[in-house]
């Protein structure tokens, strides 16, 4: 015999399959539309959101029209992306950051030119800074 909640569920998923699983581009959309309406109330939401967070990050992590986007992603520096959103969160610009040298210095290491990477005692210094942990930039 199965459970009344194997029931609510198989009927839950029949009526908004996207939940479990994304196979479409209208399904995506449904499932972006879905997740504007439950954060809205998020305490409430809260474990339909966590499900269906899972199956729209499946799909973008898998999808083509995703595909340029998730190259990009992987190939960026993980510290140096850190350090970008830093920038941006705090109005900060290449004169704003004496932890890792001149504007000259800041362009290139945001830049990856001339091989130019944040050091240790340069995440040492922005970890001081904003209070973050080291493992952020790694």
């Amino acid at each position: 015999m199965v459970s009344p909640a194997v029931v609510q569920i198989r009927d839950a998923l029949a009526q908004l399959p996207f939940l479990a699983h994304i196979e479409t581009p209208d399904d995506y959309e449904q499932a972006l539309e879905l997740m504007d309406q439950l954060v809205d109330d998020y305490d409430s939401n809260k474990p339909l959101i966590e499900i269906l967070a899972v199956s729209i990050e499946r799909w973008e992590d898998h999808a083509e029209e995703f595909s340029d986007f998730n190259a990009v992603v992987a190939g960026t520096d993980r510290g140096i992306a850190v350090l970008k959103t830093l920038m941006a969160q705090h109005g900060l610009g290449v004169a704003d950051l004496p932890e890792l040298g001149s504007k000259g210095n800041v362009s290139k290491i945001l830049n990856g030119a001339d091989g130019k990477k944040l050091s240790r005692k340069h995440i040492e210094a922005l970890c001081k800074r904003f209070g973050l942990s080291p493992a952020l930039f790694f």
